[in-house]
């Protein structure tokens, strides 16, 4: 595990690697489609990733031992069409079982939106995994939130954890610490005029704001035009409008600090115009959310403790509890 070799799928900006070579990973490959991403990625790890995962041979992809990928989620989002497997990014799961039926990594971890699980009441994800564990592997799921691992965004998904062997495993713990939204921003004087908002913005957004708001906030209006003021960012989305969220109600988030909302470090390279930074910040992970699973699946894999006979799970589609045996 000191030395193990992972693949970086549907890679973005490198969220989902910087989290797993925190833990002594190396990325053997790396597939993403967009350009600009590919543009944003190349510039920080050296190396630009391969495109369309549908147009690889899975055979030609290197040996590695964890498969990674944070797989597209607008057709499962409550803020897309919700089409599931009748989209054509939905179907790109099939790619990622492709490629751990013929490349059989040791584990895998899969990234994406909260509502994966209750889409199509449920049996889109009984659908995954029935074919994940049909492979072979033990699976494991839960919702992790942004918010319980020092980020001050609230981002909710969906994470997806699978071995070939039956071992223990636990998701991590909330670190129980309140985000500092302090540490995120940057004042208002180094920030560049481009990013305020029009008056007619702002006396819109006072208007409709309640009393008594937090400072320093991130503003929030959502479809049905309500405003809130909060200490932490709503999720990020990479279709939002520019005025989707506002810093004291005032001006727009800069690019470092969308970054740093992901939890990215300064070092962290910017490319490319603030569109498509938003975008990518929208479609990226939290990258301490996947530091925290890495480590924990690091623990397990070099522990390898059978996991327990008797567990109890959630039953996603009736909600009631049932004893797995």
């Amino acid at each position: 595990m000191n030395h193990f070799k992972f693949i970086d799928l549907f890679s973005g900006i490198g969220g989902i690697r910087l989290g797993f070579e925190s833990i002594g990973g190396k990325c053997v490959f790396s597939s993403e489609w967009d350009k600009y991403a590919q543009d944003t990625y190349e510039a920080n790890f050296g190396k630009r990733p391969q495109g369309d995962i549908t147009k690889i041979n899975p055979k030609t992809i290197p040996e590695h031992d964890i498969l990674l990928g944070g797989f597209p989620c607008q057709a499962f989002s409550i803020c897309g069409n919700q089409k599931g497997f009748f989209d054509t990014s939905g179907t790109l799961f099939f790619n990622i079982e492709e490629i751990l039926k013929i490349k059989k990594p040791y584990a895998f971890m899969l990234e994406n939106v909260k509502n994966l699980k209750s889409h199509d009441k449920g049996r889109t994800f009984k659908t995954i995994l029935e074919h994940l564990e049909n492979l072979g592997y033990s699976v494991h799921y839960t919702i992790l939130n942004s918010l319980d691992f020092g980020v001050p965004q609230k981002r909710e998904r969906t994470i997806i954890v699978g071995f070939q062997q039956n071992i223990a495993f636990s998701f991590p713990k909330p670190l129980g610490i309140k985000p500092d939204l302090t540490k995120i921003l940057e004042k208002d004087s180094d920030v560049d005029k481009k990013y305020f908002a029009s008056d007619v913005i702002k006396k819109k957004r006072m208007q409709k704001v309640q009393p008594n708001y937090p400072s320093p906030s991130i503003w929030h209006e959502n479809k049905s035009g309500h405003i809130s003021a909060l200490e932490y960012s709503c999720a990020l989305r990479a279709s939002a409008s520019y005025n989707y969220l506002l810093v004291n109600g005032v001006r727009r988030p800069t690019p470092r600090e969308l970054l740093r909302l992901q939890g990215f470090p300064d070092t962290f390279k910017i490319v490319g115009s603030y569109t498509q930074l938003r975008k990518q910040a929208g479609n990226s992970v939290s990258v301490p959310v996947i530091k925290a699973v890495a480590r924990e699946i690091k623990k397990s894999i070099l522990n390898k403790k059978p996991a327990k006979k008797i567990a109890i799970q959630q039953d996603l589609w009736n909600d009631e509890l049932c004893l797995t045996i």
